[in-house]
């Protein structure tokens, strides 16, 4: 096997979690969620055919999942490194720049995009991102895909260092700008007012991504204990710390971590922390679009 061929299988083995997960994290008596931990970073050359070396570990595999879930990974991009410009007929990926700015190429065209970009690379649009500074690039990333646990991706050749880059960005995309977020009243039986905005809706996407939410939690503000039976959710720290609770089990959480919310898990997260949870919820329905369903608790998780 080519060195370019190993790598790429490398890529997918991590993705598709065909074996272990590494961010796997437990504290005592806690369900098992996803941590992100540099030094658990996997190094992966030529990835999609990039240039350089990038580092990636899985956070969340597919088979903790009832929905389509594929997975949920983190990794950064170092400079003068890419991942390839490539395509999935099978699945489709949301992209978080946590740090950093980066070049991201969808279907062809290129736009550098700030810190805190969030990109959509629906199924069939082609996509890769290169690292154009001195600065390595975080981010993190969400797949679901058409089948259960099945992926793909066709490689374009293209390491994408010498793009032209367009302003403003021709593709979708949006940025997770605290300004743009509306307050939200005690959600599900939550207390006080956290910060919400609905960032796409599942008409955004060609397989069973139901939503994408970004919500800000000041302390001492909670997402109140509720159960969805037709949807799964991933909660996802940018920033802060809290509680969790799902189950009825309470445990720390904190920025980088994952926490999948599968079919009829009670679930809930409060700020009992000094700053704001930054926080991303994924959502993946297990029937058709637009289809969902809520029961509130009346539990705001703050005695937890």
């Amino acid at each position: 096997m080519c060195k370019s061929s190993l790598a790429l299988t490398l890529f997918l083995v991590i993705i598709l979690n065909l074996t272990a997960v590494e961010g796997f994290a437990e504290q005592q008596g806690t369900p098992v969620f996803g941590s992100t931990d540099p030094s658990k970073y996997r190094e992966i050359s030529d990835c999609h055919k990039g240039a350089g070396t990038i580092k990636l570990m899985s956070l969340l595999g597919s088979d903790i999942f009832k929905t389509n879930f594929l997975g949920v990974s983190a990794a950064e991009i170092p400079p003068e490194c890419s991942i390839g410009e490539h395509i999935h007929r099978y699945m489709e990926e949301i992209f978080i720049i946590t740090d950093g700015n980066a070049q991201f190429t969808i279907n062809g065209r290129t736009a550098e995009l700030p810190p805190g970009s969030m990109v959509v690379c629906q199924k069939g649009s082609s996509h890769g991102i290169y690292n154009h500074t001195d600065k390595t690039i975080q981010w993190v990333y969400f797949a679901v895909s058409e089948e259960k646990g099945k992926g793909d991706a066709v490689d374009f050749n293209d390491d994408l260092a010498n793009t032209k880059v367009e302003s403003p960005a021709p593709f979708l995309w949006t940025n997770l700008d605290r300004r743009l977020l509306k307050p939200a009243s005690n959600a599900h039986d939550g207390k006080g007012t956290i910060l919400f905005k609905r960032l796409w809706n599942s008409d955004s996407f060609k397989t069973k991504w139901e939503f994408i939410d970004h919500c800000i939690l000041p302390p001492g503000t909670s997402i109140g204990y509720h159960q969805h039976n037709v949807i799964e959710e991933v909660y996802y720290l940018v920033s802060g710390s809290g509680r969790m609770t799902v189950n009825d089990v309470t445990w720390d959480v904190k920025a980088g971590d994952a926490i999948p919310c599968t079919l009829h898990d009670s679930h809930g997260l409060y700020n009992n922390g000094t700053d704001d949870i930054v926080l991303i919820v994924c959502s993946c329905n297990s029937k058709g679009k637009g289809e969902r369903d809520t029961n509130n608790w009346g539990d705001d998780l703050s005695g937890r």
